[in-house]
């Protein structure tokens, strides 16, 4: 027997102009089936961001990663998806889409704590 659980992750991106498809990672979505676990960080590098677009908005980009992160949360945070399971809204945020904040894909591992894994996968490959 083992004390680590499968747990799956996503990095996200932040592509500023989406013609362009350059991009960097700002945060990563961590969930973990058997222990009902769901949780993003992020970290927004204004830095790469204005490298990238000189004209880029900030204030959004920084939004649509704190509303990744609140979904995750549940409750409140979560508006209409307040009622699913941690498996639904991991699922729904890495759907693929076109918009400025997109997920990658996804990749699995091992874990005995979920939430100290997206710590570490954060400063691994996000910081």
């Amino acid at each position: 027997m083992t004390d680590r659980d499968v747990f799956e992750y996503a990095l996200l991106r932040v592509v500023p102009r989406v013609e362009r498809g350059e991009c960097f990672n700002a945060g990563v979505v961590v969930y973990c089936r058997a222990k009902a676990f769901v949780c993003a960080r992020t970290h927004l590098d204004e830095a790469k961001l204005r490298a990238l677009d000189p004209a880029a908005d900030v204030t959004g980009v920084r939004a649509a990663l704190h509303a990744v992160e609140g979904l995750c949360q549940g409750g409140e945070h979560a508006g209409q998806a307040a009622r699913d399971d941690a498996g639904r809204r991991f699922r729904w945020l890495i759907a693929p889409r076109s918009t400025v904040v997109q997920p990658g894909p996804v990749h699995t591992g091992l874990t005995a704590d979920p939430e100290r894994e997206a710590e570490r996968l954060l400063d691994l490959l996000v910081r």
